[in-house]
């Protein structure tokens, strides 16, 4: 079984290989031409990937397969080949088979997904919490176990961003620890809003007036970009996330000089709500 399911896998990446769809190890951002997820960087969307591929191989199997009963109809059964058709109504077997095998497929295929979204549901023991607030049109970040300093994360325009990703670059970055498990509480300022970070396996709705929790263990460094996923408004598409992850010690350093920083900024209001030109995306 373990070979069949290595053998299957490596059908996969040969698959994706010829799709001219290699994944970079650094793609922690959306690539030119990308038809795969992003690398995961959380055993979560590490789970969502190897799920995926599960899926892919079935429906292939299921499509060959019809395919060919398709085929062996066609050739088999056509007027030339078979001038004199059976008057044959009813065959227990074969009604015996296009009803069990359904629904096995779906027992299988329900298995995996229910556990997947058990460990996605159910938060496990946390190591710390960060609220992020969604604004027309920005994100805002708060750390309450960190002296509950807030500040807000605004889009870069061409001139700014240097080299961060057109439409992806911000001024400030949530920052995490690495291999720490993290509670993300999400709620909306104004109207509604979706936190999405593609690597971490993350997508949870930002609603006004209601909190709503999920949570992610990043396992490697780096820059993660996402972007809001609900359509909230004219600037929906200049709504960049930006999450550094870093070593321990140096989100310690990191949180003494934002402590600093940010004690005299009130981000739970929204700093910059009304200050941005609403009518004109930046570019």
């Amino acid at each position: 079984m373990n070979l069949l399911k290595t053998q299957l896998q490596r059908m996969v990446a040969a698959f994706m290989a010829l799709m001219g769809t290699t994944v970079l190890a650094s793609a922690n951002k959306p690539e030119p031409w990308q038809m795969t997820f992003q690398e995961a960087a959380t055993d979560n969307m590490t789970t969502i990937t190897d799920f995926n591929n599960f899926l892919l191989i079935l429906m292939t199997i299921i499509t060959v397969f019809v395919l060919a009963l398709l085929l062996y109809v066609m050739l088999r059964f056509n007027a030339k080949a078979n001038p004199t058709p059976s008057k044959t109504s009813h065959n227990t077997l074969i009604e015996v088979l296009w009803t069990v095998l359904p629904i096995v497929i779906l027992v299988v295929i329900a298995v995996p997904s229910f556990r997947l979204l058990y460990f996605q549901r159910v938060i496990p023991e946390v190591e710390m919490t960060v609220k992020a607030v969604g604004y027309q049109w920005y994100w805002g970040y708060e750390y309450p176990d960190h002296g509950d300093f807030a500040f807000d994360s605004l889009m870069l325009n061409d001139d700014e961003r240097g080299d961060q990703p057109r439409l992806l670059a911000t001024d400030t970055a949530m920052v995490v620890p690495v291999d720490t498990t993290i509670r993300v509480v999400v709620t909306g300022a104004d109207v509604l809003h979706s936190f999405a970070m593609p690597a971490f396996g993350l997508k949870i709705d930002a609603i006004p007036g209601r909190l709503n929790e999920t949570w992610f263990k990043a396992n490697k460094t780096g820059t993660f970009y996402g972007q809001c996923s609900e359509l909230c408004g004219i600037r929906h598409a200049f709504m960049p996330i930006r999450i550094e992850v870093v070593e321990k010690e140096a989100f310690a350093s990191w949180v003494e000089k934002a402590q600093e920083e940010y004690a005299e900024i009130d981000s739970s209001n929204g700093q910059f709500a009304g200050l941005q030109n609403l009518t004109t995306p930046r570019q």
